[in-house]
């Protein structure tokens, strides 16, 4: 042990003699460690913002969508959106049929189009979601200002809207000045009766609740020339009777399409799905960054063999004082290995200062895996390339190393 700690002693005084050299030495390092720690802590924050936004969605929520998961998400449409490829439209009979199960608490139509709204002042592109006057509680949408359509609205086909808050102060300056406003949506006029609070969301392929335009579907049928629906989300009893609804629907379903026509998943599933493909995004990107570790270590090995060549005389002069072959060894791979450490350490601190910033927006954060990952990597990278030039100078011989000029 008094051995260990006497060679880190005397590596680090021999690293201090030239400061700017040893820092930027481990520049490289530290550009590495930070970058592939920045991205885990992206990734982990990334894995904890889909679910708070899957949370904040509702509770045993089952979502029926046209054609695969996994196609819908990749297509870039998000809940709701018709899956790529799909060829079916679920209509009124597939809803009727869905709110006669027996563990289904709410039934929720959706129908979205995206199309241009305008005021009396400017014009905005919104998507607009016609649904059932059940979302709002459902979805644990809010009311800010003014009130929610009802049941009485949607069988009347009213011409009425509830507008998300981003969307109101776009069109209105604020969502105060939207209440009783009329707002124009292919041509037809609509009248504004109800402004949300804020839910947020809307990243990385999920809704943004705030800048949708709700109104009855039975009215929304008139905007988009057909009456269908591009998906449904269903509210179970319990989260017991979950499974048993899935089942349900599938078999209500299967009546009318075939198995490859539509998916029938809860938020889990949906969850898992999409946490999936960012994490083999993130997985990529880490091993990009890796790189820059490799870039690194190939920087500590050409500056050891710069320093082999700098000290060969001070080299012969250990060994004639007694230093053993394997005392020269350990002398020069415990400089990489602290020149890896120390560049880890400045890699970590400076990963912290930017998630620190960071979580300002976003709920990034560094765990302890990403810790010893960093410290555990870079002493590989300290002893791997720093193995080949601490070698190099353990086979010097005594006499030469002395003779050399």
């Amino acid at each position: 042990m008094n051995y260990l700690l006497f060679i880190f002693r005397s590596a680090y005084s021999d690293l201090m003699r030239n400061k700017v050299r040893t820092f930027l030495t481990t520049l490289g390092i530290v550009i590495g460690v930070s970058s592939v720690v920045l991205l885990q802590a992206f990734g982990l924050g990334l894995k904890a913002y889909i679910k708070n936004q899957f949370d904040s969605l509702g509770t045993n929520l089952v979502y029926i969508l046209p054609g695969s998961i996994g196609a819908a998400f990749k297509s870039g449409g998000g809940f709701g959106s018709s899956a790529l490829g799909s060829s079916i439209n679920f209509d009124e009979k597939d809803l009727f049929d869905l709110r006669r199960t027996n563990y289904a608490e709410i039934v929720i139509p959706n129908i979205q189009k995206s199309t241009k709204v305008s005021s009396k002042t400017t014009s905005e592109y919104s998507t607009v979601y016609g649904t059932s006057e059940e979302v709002f509680p459902a979805r644990n949408l809010e009311i800010d200002f003014g009130k929610i359509f009802d049941k009485n609205s949607v069988n009347k086909k009213d011409k009425v809207v509830v507008l998300g808050p981003s969307i109101a102060e776009k069109l209105f300056g604020s969502s105060n000045n939207a209440l009783e406003q009329k707002i124009i949506i292919d041509k037809l006029n609509f009248k504004v009766i109800g402004v949300l609070k804020s839910k947020g969301g809307g990243g990385f392929g999920g809704p943004n609740f705030d800048a949708f335009i709700y109104m009855p579907y039975k009215t929304a049928f008139s905007i988009t020339d057909k009456k269908s629906f591009s998906s449904f989300v269903i509210k179970a009893q319990s989260s017991d009777s979950i499974n048993r609804l899935k089942n349900q629907i599938s078999d209500i379903l299967l009546d009318r399409y075939d198995e490859e026509d539509f998916s029938v998943a809860e938020s889990k599933e949906i969850l898992n799905t999409v946490e999936s493909i960012f994490t083999m995004i993130n997985m990529v990107l880490i091993a990009i960054g890796a790189v820059s570790l490799i870039v690194g270590g190939i920087g500590i090995m050409n500056i050891m063999y710069v320093s082999v060549t700098e000290r060969i005389k001070e080299i012969g002069i250990r060994r004639a004082l007694g230093a053993l072959a394997s005392d020269i060894l350990y002398q020069f791979l415990s400089e990489a290995v602290l020149l890896s450490i120390i560049g880890a350490v400045l890699g970590l601190i400076l990963s912290f200062v930017v998630v620190l910033i960071l979580r300002i927006f976003f709920p990034a954060y560094i765990d302890l895996n990403s810790i010893i990952m960093a410290i555990t990597v870079s002493s590989i990278i300290g002893i791997g390339f720093g193995v080949f030039p601490a070698r190099s100078a353990a086979k010097l011989l005594p006499i030469d190393a002395i003779r050399y000029e």
